[in-house]
Parts: structure tokens; sequence; C-alpha cells
């Protein structure tokens, strides 16, 4: 059965809409939009679309508006099929939907994180449990407690039995051999990292080691290290570490190409603390770049550090990273359109509306509420009264006459002043809602937009 869509919408957003699904044409599916009413998409809820939807037709899926709040199954027990919330800006909709009429998958990857704790002696455990908790949240796979230079870890094999009754796979970093052997018989599952003079570390626990050169480059001495756990017959990953800029970076991914080439069936790991951490740059284009190297050498795991301010969320980054480059090579695209959250600064398609769609919504609205929109131009205020357009905000304030209310007046700051960040930087800027600078803030902003959405639309009905 071919896919029929019903597509919700206001009466301001419907020309818009007709105009955007017909630019898909040939669609990928069958639709009918249906204008159920209220002036803003945004305004919709599911209780007004259950009073005012008689019935879905022939229709197997309803999308409603990206602001549409509340809780969508009520409408999918009352008219029998999904119903899912669209892009918050309907021109987003070719998008939305991805290459073929689908959305982008992401839920698939084959590269494992491990999340380190780099100064593990030093917390107590229920710290290190918390810890673990966070970056598994961010997408984690193992937990790797790293052990310090000259610093003991007395609580070390109670650390690891609670990770392992919270369900986490654990590694151990360590240069000390007692504390890979103790790792290992404590139920560690992996032990970071082996030379060819300490595999017999390996002989001895059934942890799976990470291996690396002997000595800092050597790539002889990391292959010497695989053939000799090839002969032991047992799994493991080898590393041939990355090194930082300009301290032979270059030179470490071909050694990483070096590796592939000749072991194209073993497991590799490549620690990536070494460029997020030790690089002034932002996280997000650093980990795209080299999670763009490690989905082409097919890379299986990455050991990945969350210490500095600035690479906070590089864990989270990784994360999405993965599933980007995979759905990339799987799909034989550019990386392009899969999601924006590793687009901090920056967006794609900042200015969806030019300043004379703008124009013609304005000519349309009858009622004092202000709209906010930005084109490339500059930004743009709107109600009844007429349009106001600069890229000052200070130089609009005298014509929106609020002086007497003073949380409408602080409202409007607000959004104006995130209206001209956003014209500045070249980012996406919807009323009501906070800027999004990539998976940096993703979920911390879906916290609190609902309420802050809520809270906005009360005014403008109040207004109206």
């Amino acid at each position: 059965m071919s896919e029929s869509l019903l597509f919700l919408t206001g009466k301001l957003a419907e020309k818009s809409l007709h105009q955007v699904l017909a630019s898909m044409e040939p669609a990928p599916f069958k639709y009918r939009i249906t204008q159920i009413g209220v002036s803003v998409a945004a305004l919709m809820t599911p209780e007004l679309i259950a009073r005012r939807l008689p019935n879905v037709g022939d229709a197997n899926k309803i999308i409603v508006p990206g602001l549409c709040c509340g809780d969508l199954t009520m409408l999918e027990d009352k008219y029998g099929v999904p119903v899912a919330r669209g892009p918050i800006d309907l021109k987003d909709l070719p998008e939305y939907f991805g290459h073929g009429g689908k959305l982008p998958d992401l839920s698939h990857y084959d590269v494992n994180i491990f999340a380190e704790i780099v100064d593990a002696p030093q917390l107590a455990i229920e710290d290190i449990l918390a810890r673990a908790q966070h970056f598994r949240a961010q997408g984690a796979n193992v937990i790797d407690l790293g052990c310090l230079p000259n610093t003991p870890f007395p609580h070390l094999a109670e650390s690891i039995k609670t990770l392992k009754e919270a369900g986490f796979k654990v590694s151990v970093d360590s240069l000390n051999a007692d504390d890979l052997l103790l790792a290992g018989k404590c139920g560690a599952d992996y032990l970071l990292s082996l030379t060819e003079n300490s595999l017999w570390i390996a002989k001895e626990v059934d942890a799976i080691p990470i291996l690396i050169p002997a000595r800092p480059g050597s790539l002889p001495s990391l292959y010497r290290a695989i053939e000799g756990m090839l002969k032991i017959g047992k799994p493991f990953l080898a590393d041939a570490i990355l090194d930082p800029i300009p301290f032979g970076f270059t030179e470490s991914i071909v050694r990483y190409q070096k590796l592939r080439r000749r072991y194209p069936e073993i497991q590799i790991m490549m620690g990536v603390g070494n460029i997020t951490e030790l690089t002034d740059a932002d996280t997000t284009g650093i980990n795209a770049i080299l999670f763009g190297i490690i989905t082409e050498l097919k890379i299986n795991a990455v050991l990945a550090t969350s210490v500095s301010p600035h690479a906070i969320n590089a864990v989270a980054e990784a994360d999405l990273a993965r599933r980007m480059m995979f759905a990339s090579r799987e799909e034989n695209r550019l990386p392009r359109d899969f999601s924006a959250g590793l687009l901090g600064l920056h967006d794609r398609r900042p200015f969806t509306y030019s300043a004379e769609e703008i124009a013609e919504f304005s000519a349309q609205i009858k009622d004092p509420s202000f709209r906010i929109q930005v084109s490339k131009e500059g930004l743009h205020i709107y109600n009844r009264d007429g349009l106001f357009s600069d890229v000052d905000p200070f130089k609009l304030y005298p014509y929106l006459q609020v002086e007497a209310d003073g949380s409408h007046a602080f409202y409007l700051g607000v959004e104006l002043a995130r209206a001209q960040i956003a014209w500045q930087l070249k980012k996406r800027y919807t009323q009501d809602e906070e800027l999004e600078w990539g998976v940096n803030t993703l979920k911390s902003n879906q916290e609190g937009k609902t309420a802050h959405r809520e809270a906005s639309m009360k005014e403008k009905k109040q207004k109206s």
C-alpha cells in the first residue's frame, strides 16, 4: 500500500505548504492538505484537531505542524493512523522526508564509542557511576576508567563491579600491568593498552586487549603485537595512535590507512581526544571530519574524552557523527541533509523566506500580535498596524508602541535579540524557539521549549 499523507495546517501557512509540496513533484507519496481554521499553525493542539477534523479519509498517516504542542497519541487513538510532527519550518519538508520520500534513518552505526573517565582514581565510586550514566546518555557503548600515572586507584575493583552491576561494559586504561591484571580478573571487558611486550597479560584474563605500538609511531611494533594476538587466537583491537596537530597528525592518519590495508579484517580503534581536546576549534566540525575518515577506513571503535570545556559534548557529537557518516556511506551520498546536529554556528539554509514573501504574510495579518521573521535582508516585525524592517532592533523599537506593557516589551526584546544573532551568524530563526546550536543544545533546548512556547502563545491569544 502506497503512503497517503494528510497534512494539517493553518490559514497563513496554507499557500506556502501547497507550494512546497508541489515543488516536490513528482511527490514520492500521495497527499492531501486540510486547513483546520486557525490562523497560526503553531496554535494547533491535539484537542483542537480532534474537534475540527471529522475523519482522515484514505490517509494512512497524519503530519501536523512541527510547533503543534501536546500528546499526539490521542489523535492516533481517534483516527487509527500514525501521527507525526513535521519540521518546525514547513520549507524544510523536502529535507524532512529525505531522498526517496523517506525520513533519514540515523538508527544504525558500526563504530563503538569508548568514553573515558580520565580522572577515575580521584573520583568516588558514586561520582564514577554518575559520569558513566552521563556518557551513556550521550551515546557511549563502553565506559573507560582512565588510570593516572603514579596515582593509586584503591577502589578500581569496586568501581568495575559497580559499573558492571549497572549494566555497563567497562574498559580500563593503564600503563601498569598490575592494574590491567586486576581489572581483567574483576570483569573488565577491555584493557587499554597492551604492546608486543605485554601480550602475556592477554593470556591471563578474558578481557579483550587494545594493542598499541611499543614505541610511538612504530607500525612494525604494532604489527608484531597483532601477529602475536592472532597466534593466541583471542579477539583484540589495534590502535595506531592519533597524534595531535602539529606533532604528526597527518602521518598518524596515514598509519591507520596502512594498518587497515594490511589487516582488512581486524578490529581497529582510534583515540580522537588528541584532536578534539588539544585543538582550539569547535569539536562538532572536528568530529565530523574524523568520523568521515573513520567511516571510510571502517574503523570499529573510538576512544573519546570530554575534559576541556570546549569539548564538553564531544561524546554526544561522536554519537551523531558515527550515525551520519554510516548513513552517508551506506546510501552512497554526501553527508548532507541527514541532521543539523553538527551545525553549531551556522545553518545551511538560514533564511527560508524572502523579504517579499514576508511582506505577503504581513498583509494577511488582522490582529495586534507581533510576528518576527528573518530574511537575508534583515529583521522583520509585523502586525495589523504594519511591517517594519531593519538590521538593528533598536531602530525597530519606536514602531512597537509597547512602553506601557513591560512584559510584552521584554518578550519582544528577547525575540529581536535572538533574531539579530541569527541574522548576523546566518542561522535559522523561529519565533518563540531558542536558537539551535547543534547537538550541544538540542536536548537542553527541548526541556524548556514547550513551557516557553505555551506561555508565549497564551500571551498572543490575550493580545488578539
